[in-house]
């Protein structure tokens, strides 16, 4: 290959190496890459409180949930009607279907804040994944996932320890009843490990493993879109629309998993301190 041909390579090589995103593409296909999660810094550049793309697009969700709170509960009505209603549907949901049912009128109604806070946090951080122009979830990278899982760490286990106290709790957590002595060698390592390092783990990881993968996926279906569009040779353009519907009907199928990743993880904090509460019943 002569030099020239390769200088003209260049701006091309050069091009794909470009952040993608899912609105703002390049005129041709880039592959999905992990360089989406880790983006160069835009505020603060080289400090402790350096700020990136993505912790920009947390930190606007943040204001974006409280300012919604805010507004539908400002001058709060008897009888709620517009976004009143909605957040009040959201409560709820949330009060009924996770800390009452999994805890009990009286331990939902003391955890609920908690629960709620946790449950409308990871709905709104993982909403921005089907928003125009931000395309992407601030939990698709594992620093929020990993502080909203050590909260729930923190909480099911301050919460077992103060009912029972330190060695109580800790017995009762990782000690099965009425099972040969023998087999404890084998079950307390493996209940320690199941109850105080498994439990934060999956949390971080299964929210922050489908919004990755959610977001990766949606990137692929409207790049090749923009790539059988545009940069295709002339019978690849029939591929085009088959893409677009693909990604259309796949961001259906994200609001699904936006939801129900702040379902399951307000849950299973929920169930986390049922179990915590009831650990001398193991």
């Amino acid at each position: 290959m002569s030099d020239r041909t390769v200088g003209t390579n260049e701006p091309t090589a050069r091009t794909r190496e470009r952040t993608l995103s899912v609105t703002t593409l390049a005129g041709e296909f880039h592959a999905p890459s992990l360089s989406d999660f880790f983006p160069p810094a835009v505020l603060f550049e080289g400090t402790p409180f350096e700020l990136d793309r993505l912790m920009l697009i947390r930190l606007l969700m943040t204001v974006v949930l409280i300012a919604v709170m805010a507004l539908a509960f400002r001058s709060p009505r008897i009888v709620p009607r517009g976004l009143q209603n909605v957040a009040e549907y959201g409560l709820v949901f949330v009060k009924e279907q996770i800390c009452e049912e999994i805890l009990g009128k009286e331990s939902g109604r003391r955890y609920f804040p908690l629960i709620a806070t946790i449950f409308f946090t990871v709905l709104f951080l993982n909403f921005s994944s089907i928003v125009p122009f931000l395309n992407i979830s601030s939990n698709a990278r594992v620093g929020m996932p990993l502080v909203l899982a050590a909260i729930a760490y923190i909480a099911f286990n301050a919460i077992g320890i103060k009912k029972y106290g330190f060695w109580k709790y800790m017995r009762s957590s990782i000690v099965v009843p009425d099972v040969p002595i023998a087999l404890h060698f084998l079950l307390i390592p493996i209940e320690f490990i199941s109850t105080f390092i498994l439990r934060p783990f999956t949390l971080t990881v299964r929210l922050m493993a489908n919004m990755l993968a959610g977001h990766i996926m949606l990137v692929l279906f409207f790049s090749a879109t923009w790539f059988f569009l545009f940069d295709a040779t002339a019978w690849m353009k029939v591929f085009s629309p088959f893409s677009l519907l693909a990604g259309i009907g796949f961001t259906l199928f994200e609001m699904l998993v936006i939801f129900l990743q702040a379902y399951v993880f307000a849950l299973l904090t929920a169930v986390y301190i049922s179990l915590a509460q009831h650990a001398a019943d193991h």
